[in-house]
């Protein structure tokens, strides 16, 4: 066989693998997505300079906006068990950050900066005046920073299980360069992605991270996760690969010095560190209160709503 010959049967091999790999993970995407569980609620949609931002509004009373987990399969939706008690005595906004569940995903590095700023202009152009905030795991980070730079827009912060300060400090290296560029390829960054948020890898991680107690995982849950996700035409990719970067950490020991909000920390029972984590932040704030939530881990609003709601309840109406 000629050396031209073998060259061209490599070309043909490669644009087959390709061709396949491109068709299972569009078949991946459209599975994911056939349900259309999340575009049913009713909406309105913030036409921010970046992409359109999705959120709903409910209830009536002071505002109240919930801010979900910095994670490619999480949405607004993360906080369905608790917005109709809530909005018994606030106006609740829920938004889906830009790249995550229903809001457009642009294809761009994400960064702590970009959700400051779309915070900042989500709170002045949409709800209007100083709110009250909820926030989870990484998305704490940037409320943080928001607050410090725009003390006027916030009121109460409810922080549950944040980052630690040493992850939120982490920076861009080397090796999370190189992994952000694999995500970052149109085939093979996409099978990547595909992979990582598998509705098998989805349930692992409500398995082992999540959740405390493995029998209060709800199909209904994963499924919602799984197809926030996948909306869009490339899914979450380019919020991955900027996670995956540490494009989207920022240091916060400054601004947790220098904010005098009312800062609440609600921490899971099972959620790794959690109690060196809160440690961290009242040595930085001394102010802030806390309070372990038994038999939860990572999203006790979430595996345990009634405990969880009755500490936001009690904090937010003094």
């Amino acid at each position: 066989m000629s050396k031209k010959s073998s060259f061209v049967k490599g070309i043909l091999l490669a644009s087959s693998t390709a061709t396949i790999i491109t068709a299972i993970n569009k078949a991946l995407f459209v599975r994911a997505t056939s349900k259309k569980l999340l575009v049913r609620e009713e909406h309105s949609v913030y036409a921010w300079r970046f992409g359109d931002v999705f959120y709903t509004k409910t209830g009536e009373g002071k505002p109240l906006l919930l801010i979900h987990d910095l994670v490619t399969a999480s949405s607004g939706h993360e906080w369905n068990k608790l917005v109709q008690k809530l909005s018994k005595t606030h106006s609740v906004y829920t938004i889906d950050l830009l790249g995550c569940g229903r809001s457009q995903k642009p294809n761009l590095t994400y960064t702590n900066f970009l959700y400051v700023q779309l915070l900042t202009d989500f709170i002045k152009s949409v709800i209007g005046r100083r709110t009250d905030v909820a926030a989870s795991g990484s998305s704490c980070s940037f409320v943080i920073t928001t607050c410090n730079n725009n003390m006027e827009l916030f009121d109460k912060i409810i922080l549950i299980n944040p980052d630690s300060i040493l992850k939120c400090g982490q920076t861009p290296n080397q090796y999370s360069k190189i992994y952000k560029f694999l995500i970052d390829l149109p085939v093979i960054g996409t099978l990547i992605y595909n992979i990582a948020n598998s509705r098998r890898s989805i349930t692992e991680k409500f398995l082992t991270v999540n959740y405390a107690d493995p029998c209060k995982i709800e199909p209904e849950t994963i499924s919602h996760c799984h197809e926030a996700s996948h909306l869009g035409d490339s899914g979450a990719k380019a919020l991955y690969s900027s996670i995956k970067g540490n494009y989207t950490k920022l240091s916060i020991s400054h601004a947790l010095k220098k904010i005098d909000n009312s800062i609440f920390i609600i921490g899971g029972e099972y959620e790794k560190e959690i109690e060196n984590t809160i440690a961290e932040y009242m040595i930085l704030n001394p102010a802030i209160e806390s309070e372990i939530i038994k038999n939860s881990s990572h999203f006790p609003h979430m595996e345990v709503p009634h405990e969880t709601l009755k500490i936001m309840e009690d904090y937010l109406s003094l």
